[in-house]
C-alpha cells in the first residue's frame, strides 16, 4: 500500500523540496508513500489572489480567511481524510500519534500562517489539530514536514530496515540506548567492554538497562506513562545498573 499525503500551504516549494531528500526522497522513489502540495491562494477569487483579512474585534496581525481553504479541500480530486490543521492548540504530536497516521491510506496536512486559521474552517473541513510542542512558528510548513518524516518512517519500507523504527527512541516508549562505533578508543574514552564482548544476549540485555536508565534519568514522564517499571525491568537495572552513561553533552 502507498500511503497518500496531501498538504496545503502557502509555500508548496518548502514542503516539496524537502520531501524530495533523504529518508523521505527514497521512500518515494521505493512508492512507499506520494505527496500532494497544495496552494491554496490558488483557490482566491480577487485578482489579488487574498487568503486573509484583518481580524473581528480587533488586535494584531491577520487571519486566514475561509472560502480558499475550503474550497482546495472540497474540490482537490482523491484528497484524503483526516484533514489535520497544524495548530498550537493541537493534540500533542507524539510516537503513538505517528503510529496512528501511519497505518492510515493517507491524510491531510493544513498549514497555517499569520495569525491563525478563521474558527469556521477549523469547525467545518478539519477532523483534528496536532502541535509540534508549546511553541510557536511562522508557519506550519516545518510542523507538517516533522509530522511526514516521523509518519513515513514507520510506514513498511519507510526506512528500507523496518527494523530500524522498531528500535529506535519511543518505539517502546523508552529512549534509546547510548550508541558506539569505531575506533574503540577515542581521546581516553573507551566503548563500552560489554558491546565488544560478542554475547548477543547479553548486549541486548544491557542496552535495556541503558534505556531504562537514561529513561528514568530525562523523561521519567515515559515511565510514569507506562505504567512504571515491571518487575523483569527492575530486575535487569538490579543487574546491571548503570554502566554508562551519555556525558553532558551527549
Amino acid at each position: 500500500m502507498t500511503i497518500r499525503i496531501d498538504v496545503l500551504s502557502l509555500f508548496p516549494e518548502a514542503v516539496s523540496s524537502y520531501a524530495d531528500t533523504s529518508v523521505l526522497g527514497r521512500a518515494r522513489e521505493r512508492g512507499v508513500w506520494e505527496l500532494f502540495v497544495h496552494d491554496f491562494r490558488d483557490a482566491a477569487s480577487d485578482v489579488h489572489r487574498s487568503v486573509d483579512d484583518s481580524p473581528y474585534g480587533g488586535g494584531a496581525g491577520m487571519v486566514l480567511t475561509p472560502e480558499p481553504i475550503v474550497r482546495t479541500i472540497e474540490e482537490t480530486p482523491g484528497l484524503r481524510r483526516p484533514v489535520i490543521a497544524l495548530t498550537p492548540s493541537g493534540e500533542p504530536f507524539t510516537h503513538a500519534v505517528a503510529t496512528r497516521l501511519s497505518q492510515l491510506e493517507g491524510f491531510t496536512l493544513l498549514c497555517g500562517r499569520y495569525e491563525g486559521f478563521d474558527q469556521r474552517i477549523l469547525d467545518t473541513v478539519v477532523d483534528e489539530e496536532l502541535s509540534l510542542g508549546d511553541f510557536v512558528l511562522a508557519g506550519g510548513e516545518l510542523a507538517a514536514l516533522c509530522v511526514i518524516e516521523a509518519v513515513v518512517r514507520l510506514v513498511p519500507g519507510g526506512l528500507g530496515n523496518d527494523q530500524s523504527s522498531v528500535e529506535e527512541s519511543f518505539g517502546d516508549g523508552l529512549l534509546e540506548y547510548p550508541h558506539y562505533t569505531k575506533p574503540a578508543t577515542w581521546r581516553g574514552l573507551e566503548v563500552p567492554e560489554i558491546l565488544r564482548s560478542g554475547n548477543h544476549a547479553v548486549i541486548a540485555r544491557w542496552r535495556r538497562a541503558q534505556a531504562l536508565a537514561l529513561t528514568l534519568s530525562r523523561r521519567p514522564d515515559l515511565i510514569e506513562r507506562r505504567g512504571g517499571l515491571s518487575g523483569e525491568e527492575q530486575e535487569i537495572l538490579d543487574e546491571l545498573g548503570v554502566l554508562e552513561t551519555p556525558g553532558e553533552n551527549g
